[in-house]
């Protein structure tokens, strides 16, 4: 009945494509990927909070967190089985695919993540692994957007398009923030739209958000409400935080990568290394229950009046109303997370760090100003320097200030503390970025040497390879041919640059006719000259793996139109920089909005 539907509802569609404008149509087509996207936040926050009230509830009765120990490795192995026989073996994690799908795969998503990351992240997040949910969700929007696209044969600047609409409905539908979203998907994805292909992001945003809105319950969001007044003499301390939180988004960075790598390299069985990893994290869960799943219930506690409450049902419940043992376990969350999520992920959990940023960045906002208060400095509002920390660690893990001012304003309700999220996000951003070139997302990516969005030539170049612009109709000589046979070459090919080759079609050298035209007009007798007296060496000769990027820059570092091509050392034909030059013009008009 349902499949019925939907090809009614796909039928529909394809009459109205040929009723409406494309510009039309891609409005209407961002309504939809942004009610698919907010309904995948739907199902995702649902059965995390779910499961989440359910251990605390079991909690409750135990008195300490016996379930969350049990709880965290059931969803890796879990995670790890679905991946493996459902799967197919493998699945991308980290929105750091969308960034690679957009700069080097036009656009194209496989089908397979419109479910994969729903599936595997609930299983992993919401039974207690130590990430979030949001880069999930950013994942299934992009996909629900390039597939759509797909179905209706836009092109790649509407699969583009329909992807950053993806984007920016499932974080504004997972924060109900529509202003973060659509920042989001500008300051990280697509940075070059214009006005135009803003309006359909914004459009997806929004509708993202009131469909959450009206079936999502407040308490399953991370929101605030219990601010309190800022106050301009806190600027200095507002500074210091924003410092503070950019070294510590570099320490998550660094620490992540290596948690992860070390468990995703270690050399058991995919089931051994998914039990192996998820009993260590719950065994940091059990001394830590607040690195169990996304801690946005933790957040909300830590900016209440009373955070003590997050020493109950711990080991630690006896010092509840002991400030000092709350500041120490909160520095001990605060640290660990890091370790805990690169474990999740690393160990073969699905998830993403989004959450984790948010986590990190109350829990230091907290930590810097409880501090400061305990030792009677001064008297700091620690629900603001909460709520703040969460724009510095954003802002700084993912070189997104804009995103991380807008979201944190809108969850707090109001623009009231706008000031200290400019400040924070901004110093925040300024000291992660002097320490780390790329954002955590495009780390590996940028590793690897391949594109991301921040640097539109170098994805463009990225798309275009070596086979679209060689030319293979060259004729070639070997070193014991005359200049004289080399003249009448150049007069009946009218071929200005000749490749020398041996007899096994190894590139010994090149014939360039401007070298040897002073020799061919000569009186002398040039039979008596042969190409070996004359060839000269290429420094620079370009492989047929090689990107783009590098053809460009040898073509830059020569001084030379043409250069030579090579597979294992055998000729193959030779690239020339106005072609290149050409199809870089092409693929450029090609992926420029309009």
């Amino acid at each position: 009945m349902l499949k019925k539907h939907l090809l009614k509802l796909q039928s529909l569609l394809f009459w109205g494509q040929e009723k409406l404008t494309p510009k039309q149509f891609i409005f209407l087509s961002s309504v939809l990927v942004g009610i698919s996207a907010a309904f995948a936040v739907i199902i995702l926050k649902a059965f995390a909070h779910s499961v989440y009230t359910f251990a605390a509830y079991i909690n409750g009765i135990l008195k300490l967190s016996y379930s969350n120990i049990l709880l965290p490795i059931i969803g890796i192995v879990l995670t790890v089985f679905v991946v493996k026989r459902v799967l197919g073996g493998t699945i991308e994690k980290g929105t750091s695919q969308i960034l690679h799908a957009v700069a080097r795969k036009g656009s194209y998503i496989p089908k397979k993540q419109m479910y994969a990351q729903i599936i595997t992240s609930s299983l992993t997040v919401g039974l207690g692994g130590s990430a979030g949910l949001e880069s999930p969700i950013v994942v299934t929007g992009a996909a629900f957007g390039s597939n759509y696209a797909q179905q209706f044969r836009l092109g790649y600047q509407g699969r583009t398009l329909l992807i950053g609409c993806g984007v920016s409905a499932g974080i504004a539908a997972a924060f109900n923030a529509p202003i973060a979203g659509v920042l989001f998907a500008i300051e990280v994805l697509l940075v070059d739209v214009t006005i135009s292909a803003f309006t359909p992001i914004m459009i997806a945003a929004a509708t993202g958000t009131l469909v959450s809105t009206l079936v999502l319950n407040e308490n399953v969001l991370l929101s605030f409400k219990g601010q309190q007044t800022y106050d301009y003499h806190n600027i200095p301390f507002y500074i210091l935080l924003g410092l503070f939180t950019g070294f510590l988004a570099v320490f998550y960075s660094r620490n992540f990568l290596k948690t992860e790598h070390y468990f995703s390299n270690l050399k058991y069985g995919i089931y051994k290394k998914a039990f192996v990893g998820a009993s260590i994290l719950a065994l940091l869960i059990f001394v830590i229950p607040t690195l169990f799943g996304e801690g946005y219930e933790s957040i909300k506690t830590l900016a209440d009046k009373d955070p003590g409450i997050l020493l109950e049902n711990t080991l630690f419940a006896d010092f509840r109303n002991n400030n000092w043992v709350l500041l120490v376990f909160v520095g001990a969350s605060m640290l660990f997370k890091a370790f805990a999520s690169g474990i999740t992920l690393g160990s073969g959990g699905n998830g993403g760090n989004f959450a984790p940023s948010l986590f990190l960045g109350s829990y230091a906002g907290f930590f810097f100003s409880k501090v400061l208060n305990l030792i009677g400095f001064t008297d700091l509002p620690v629900s603001n320097f909460a709520m703040v920390g969460m724009a510095g660690i954003l802002s700084g893990l993912f070189h997104a200030p804009l995103t991380a001012i807008f979201l944190i304003a809108e969850i707090t309700g109001g623009y009231d503390l706008m000031i200290p999220l400019m400040i924070v996000a901004s110093t925040s951003f300024a000291v992660s970025k002097r320490f780390e070139i790329h954002s955590l997302d495009v780390k590996n990516l940028a590793k690897k040497g391949n594109a991301f969005t921040s640097n539109k030539d170098r994805n463009i170049l990225w798309t275009l390879s070596i086979e679209d612009i060689i030319s293979i109709d060259f004729v070639s000589v070997s070193a014991n041919d005359s200049i004289k046979e080399i003249a009448g070459l150049v007069a009946k090919e009218g071929q200005l640059i000749f490749p020398v080759l041996s007899e096994n079609n190894t590139l010994e050298g090149l014939i360039y006719f401007k070298d040897i035209r002073s020799v061919i007009f000569s009186d002398t007798g040039i039979e008596n000259i042969f190409v070996k007296d004359l060839m000269v060496q290429s420094d620079y000769i370009a492989a047929f793996s090689d990107s783009m990027e590098s053809i460009m820059d040898k073509f830059e570092k020569s001084g030379r139109d043409t250069i030579p091509v090579v597979i294992d050392q055998k000729y193959c034909g030779f690239v020339n920089k106005s072609i290149a030059l050409e199809a870089y013009r092409n693929k450029l008009k090609s992926m420029t909005f309009e």
